[in-house]
């Protein structure tokens, strides 16, 4: 079928050949073999004939149908059951986020991809290189592959973060503007998707390497310490971005503020600069019959050089103290 990526069965660390679909069954009888099954978006019939291939769980096999799981990890009977979500981005095309699926067992690992474009034959190819590694059994590649995913969240954090740099710069260099806003609350978007992500990856990786789960030998365990360590590490890169952040947001909304208050200052300043000559002729164009003004010779043009004076004065004033 099509939606089986790759089926293999190893002894020792060593790759058995020619392993098919059929084989499964007699070699899962066989305690020092163990099964490594890829499968991508598998049809409900590929994932019922799974379940009775290794007695997996019926709401384990509910939720790596339906996919849109939270990560998370479950112990059903001598199954355990994690859920991954795996993110890549494109250039500058949105962070997008797939999820992975495992089903492991004593002598078994299942793993079901669902969105993801990546695959995890270069994990498998990698892990056959290590023969005394991988011998470890289904632990060993239950951590190659989710160190494989964790590693996947590096690049995309620091392209959010060169992002947000540019952010920055723009911020600073250019006027203020609606897109750039829309750009911020875009990345936050993006930040959180990798926050929700990443974040119980945190306490799948602490219940990996306490003793209580009894699939996970002794010996895999300070594996998984490692892929602890990195998460961390994406935790932390991703909140402080998410912090850096919130403040670029709040300068940008500052900038806004200011720009507008100039703005406003030079409206005012105009509306006193045509208030002026407004008064005044509005006081002489009143029909009163007695103003004195009115029978000086030089009235007129005094009147005149008054406006002009106090509108000079005025410009020079509100040009001194930024207003125009």
């Amino acid at each position: 079928m099509s939606e089986v990526i790759n089926c293999a069965a190893y002894s020792e660390g060593q790759r058995l050949p020619n392993v098919k679909l059929t084989d499964i069954g007699r070699l899962l009888q066989q305690s020092d073999k163990f099964v490594w099954i890829g499968l991508h978006e598998p049809d409900t019939a590929l994932l019922k004939e799974a379940q009775l291939e290794f007695g997996l769980h019926d709401l384990a096999i509910e939720d790596a149908h339906n996919a849109h799981q939270r990560p998370k990890i479950e112990v059903y009977g001598d199954t355990l059951f994690i859920v991954l979500r795996t993110v890549q981005r494109n250039g500058q095309a949105q962070v997008s986020f797939g999820e992975t699926h495992f089903f492991v067992g004593a002598n078994f690992i299942l793993t079901v991809r669902h969105g993801s474009t990546l695959s995890y034959g270069e994990v498998r190819t990698r892990c056959e290189r290590m023969p005394h590694l991988l011998k470890k059994g289904p632990g060993f590649a239950l951590y190659a592959v989710m160190d494989s995913i964790v590693d996947q969240y590096f690049p995309v954090v620091d392209e959010l973060s060169e992002e947000l740099e540019k952010l920055e710069e723009q911020i600073f260099k250019e006027k203020p503007n609606r897109e750039t806003t829309t750009q911020i609350y875009q990345l936050e978007r993006e930040l959180l998707g990798v926050k929700r992500a990443v974040s119980p990856l945190i306490d799948i990786c602490n219940r990996l390497i306490r003793f209580d789960i009894a699939l996970i030998s002794e010996e895999t365990r300070p594996y998984f310490r490692d892929i602890y360590d990195h998460t961390m590490r994406i935790n932390e890169m991703v909140d402080s971005t998410r912090e850096l952040l919130t403040s670029v947001l709040q300068v940008n909304f500052s900038l806004i503020s200011i720009s507008q208050n100039d703005v406003s200052k030079k409206f005012a300043g105009w509306a006193a600069l045509v208030g002026v000559p407004t008064m005044i002729a509005g006081i002489y164009g009143m029909n009163f019959k007695f103003i004195p003004e009115l029978e000086w010779y030089y009235g007129y043009p005094m009147v005149l050089t008054l406006t002009a004076l106090t509108c000079i004065f005025l410009y020079w004033r509100f040009k001194r103290s930024g207003w125009l």
